[in-house]
């Protein structure tokens, strides 16, 4: 018996947003290739990639392509780091410089150093 629509649409796909290069952010399921959308504002980038899943999970069920289900995740997003005090500082000071966060200032730093924005 295949699964539905429905089914799918109640899985915990786990969603990646990112800012995009030409302004904006970026939001993709991993686990469904190719699953990507975009959107002017992170709420903007939430909606699109919520219709895109809808989009892609139909085209294949429609197609009879094989749809993966989501991985149990092992990581919690969680991080507890150290750093020198003059580190901190100056990251801080790029924060607000930037008008951000200094968790979303470190996060988009990270992704940048890794590629996972690019």
């Amino acid at each position: 018996m295949s699964k539905s629509l429905d089914y799918y649409l109640g899985l915990p796909y786990k969603v990646v947003l990112y800012p995009a290069e030409e302004g904006g952010f970026v939001a993709e399921i991993p686990e469904l290739p190719g699953c990507v959308s975009q959107g002017e504002t992170v709420e903007e980038a939430w909606e699109m990639i919520h219709d895109a899943r809808r989009a892609w999970l139909e085209t294949a069920l429609e197609e009879g392509i094989s749809v993966p289900e989501p991985a149990p995740d092992k990581y919690s997003g969680r991080l507890v780091l150290r750093m020198p005090k003059s580190l901190h500082r100056r990251i801080a000071e790029l924060a607000k410089q930037e008008n951000v966060s200094l968790n979303q200032y470190i996060v988009y730093q990270l992704a940048r150093a890794t590629g996972l924005n690019s």
